[in-house]
């Protein structure tokens, strides 16, 4: 058996650009071109796993990646690994058994994806972003330092940030009427969101560089190609529905009690810590999140180059 990359969440909004772009650098590096790569997934018969299952040089195991053991890396001759975690609350926990299991194996590298940069510290007032703040600490501690490794800190990924845009839009061409657009956003700050697969695909890079060490303990930044504000968000919609938009509110975090209602609200999770959510969205209505952030690696190793309409136009195909 050969040695081998894996990609956990392979199917996800990041990790499928990795297992689709990663294969092809690997075939022109004289120290990896005998890795295998292999593509984690909870459900093999998804019609995403088996497109990436066609792949050459991809291979595709079912398997939940919160029980995966030191044995089993060994068992698949692992040497590198790209994760994106889930950001529920018991991340922490699993994340970090996670990189112990990776450490005590003898990987080399991982990427991961973590969130936006301007929040991951220790006081961010939302959750998820203080797990991902206590994951950087952990792996910077002395006890990982045979375990190297970089975060990706996305500002904001373009779906999410569109969402809101795409419901109107639809909702608009089948009814012909507008009803209330509620947008995330700042009515004037810039921010440079960015399209999930193109941060996958600089994951794909950093994973097939021969020396990695360049990169060890690295936090990038990434941004889309160009910035945009709620008003021109605005702008946008009016141009795609040809008309003016009647009533439109910015800043708006009401989605924050639909997600309580529709995942937390029958389990034993804090409604004052899911409701938590809502503050990480300040950083952006502060505008610090725009595209002069963008880290200089990213922009030599794998600039984004998919700009905001044709993520619109992509979004509102589906």
């Amino acid at each position: 058996m050969s040695p081998s990359i894996l990609i956990v969440g392979a199917t996800g909004n990041t990790g499928q650009a990795v297992v689709e772009t990663l294969p092809k650098l690997l075939q022109s590096s004289n120290a990896l071109s005998d890795h295998r790569v292999i593509a984690l997934t909870r459900s093999s018969k998804s019609p995403v796993a088996q497109t990436l299952a066609k792949v050459p040089g991809v291979e595709v195991i079912e398997k939940n990646w919160v029980d995966i053991t030191s044995d089993w890396l060994r068992e698949h001759q692992v040497t590198r690994a790209f994760i994106a975690p889930h950001n529920n609350t018991n991340a922490f926990t699993e994340e970090s058994t996670f990189h112990i299991a990776a450490l005590n194996a003898g990987i080399k590298y991982v990427v991961r994806i973590s969130t936006t940069a301007t929040n991951v510290r220790a006081d961010s007032p939302a959750f998820y972003a203080r797990t991902h703040w206590a994951v950087e600490a952990l792996l910077s501690s002395p006890e990982f330092t045979n375990l190297q490794w970089t975060s990706l800190q996305p500002n904001i990924f373009s779906a999410f940030y569109l969402s809101r845009a795409v419901e109107f839009i639809k909702h608009y061409r089948k009814t012909g009427k507008q009803g209330h657009l509620k947008l995330i956003v700042s009515k004037d700050a810039p921010v440079g969101i960015i399209d999930s697969s193109e941060v996958g695909v600089f994951a794909a890079h950093l994973l097939s560089q021969e020396d990695p060490s360049v990169h060890n303990k690295a936090k990038y930044v990434l941004n889309g190609p160009e910035d945009i504000t709620g008003q021109q968000m605005v702008n946008l919609i009016e141009q795609y529905i040809d008309t003016q938009v009647e009533k439109v509110s910015y800043q708006d975090t009401s989605f924050i009690e639909q997600i309580w209602e529709h995942q937390y609200a029958g389990t034993n999770e804090s409604k004052s810590v899911i409701s938590s959510l809502k503050y990480a969205l300040v950083t952006a209505w502060e505008g610090k999140c725009s595209t002069s952030t963008t880290s200089k690696a990213v922009l030599e190793i794998a600039a984004p180059k998919i700009t905001l309409n044709e993520t619109l136009k992509g979004l509102l195909e589906e």
